[in-house]
């Protein structure tokens, strides 16, 4: 537990990571306010978290809209007290080719994945800075570091924020600020994302395995709230190896993705025309369902990151299982290579 109930925001909060994050701060007994777009998620999110001991604050909310999120949180904090904690985790998507992509579409995924994220910062930042307290948790993701087909508008807004994080938190140093500031680099997880996600694929969208359950990136992200100080989290072997091997081979792993990356983000099943997709709306407004944390991929997904566990533990042991993730996923990689060259 917490050695006080601390005052935490979470934009996305009504599904996938956002939601499993509200239910890991809540069970410290911490007041949680929800920010969301949809009705039926954000009360489900609300239970869960009185369910697991913590305070819930529902705020609907579009975080495009910088002037509405800045309302959200002058509310939490006339009913909640001071923000301690500030997490951006909104996000959309669309599942295409670029040359299948509106640019109204590109719009959209960036003002909600980036300047969402922006908007919920400069929020957190009137309010922590001038209390000299506070800590603002990016979620990111290993495509912040490396573009994967079908994707595009998603990780360019994760390329932007990573960018982001790093001017801000520069600032943050050069001021001597109290207000500390992290990102956290997710694997693919199992979330809800891949049944409301608008998709032009056809088969069914998936995240490319591994598959870890959103619990994994809720405690990393918990973790990072209650750690700061670095400047970025990486969580899970795939997200490791991932970053590291775009920086050591990204030539090999262009090739890789032009080869595989189309069907490892599509399951055997054709994907429905009728879907409900969430780009322009909650797909759980009214008549829609609540979606939960976890996706339609609990048989595959993991419940725990070796990886993560071993970043817990002592310098030594840390490096040894990055090195060893990398020199296991290269090897990976090699093989690929060779079995479709």
């Amino acid at each position: 537990m917490a050695e006080r109930a601390r005052v935490v925001v979470i934009t996305g909060a009504s599904g996938g990571v956002g939601r499993a994050t509200a239910r890991e701060f809540a069970a410290r007994g911490d007041r949680v306010a929800l920010l969301a777009r949809g009705e039926k998620g954000l009360a489900g999110a609300a239970e869960d978290v009185r369910q697991a001991g913590g305070t819930p604050l529902e705020i609907s909310v579009d975080v495009a809209d910088a002037d509405a999120v800045d309302r959200a949180a002058e509310r939490a904090e006339e009913e909640l007290g001071p923000i301690d904690v500030w997490v951006n985790d909104a996000f959309t998507g669309v599942f295409a080719p670029v040359s299948r992509i509106a640019p109204e579409e590109f719009r959209r995924v960036t003002e909600v994945t980036y300047l969402g994220c922006v908007y919920g910062t400069k929020a957190a930042l009137s309010r922590m800075l001038p209390r000299d307290r506070g800590t603002i948790v990016q979620v990111g993701s290993a495509l912040a570091y490396r573009g994967i087909p079908l994707q595009s508008a998603y990780c360019a807004a994760k390329h932007a924020i990573q960018g982001f994080h790093e001017s801000l938190r520069c600032e943050l140093m050069h001021d001597g600020s109290g207000v500390g500031t992290t990102m956290v680099h997710l694997p693919a997880v199992n979330t809800p994302q891949f049944e409301w996600v608008l998709s032009r694929l056809p088969k069914h969208a998936q995240p490319v395995p591994p598959i870890y359950q959103p619990e994994v990136a809720a405690r990393a992200i918990v973790r990072a709230a209650d750690r700061p100080r670095p400047r970025e989290y990486w969580v899970g072997g795939s997200a490791v190896q991932t970053i590291l091997g775009n920086r050591l081979v990204p030539g090999l792993l262009d090739r890789i993705l032009a080869r595989s990356g189309y069907s490892s983000q599509q399951t055997d099943k054709p994907h429905l025309p009728d879907q409900t997709a969430n780009l322009w709306h909650p797909a759980d407004r009214s008549g829609g369902r609540d979606f939960g944390a976890h996706g339609s991929f609990d048989e595959s997904g993991r419940a725990f990151s070796v990886q993560q566990w071993a970043s817990r533990r002592t310098g030594r042991l840390t490096a040894a299982a990055i090195a060893a993730t990398a020199a296991a996923g290269t090897l990976a990689w090699r093989a690929l290579h060779r079995r479709h060259g």
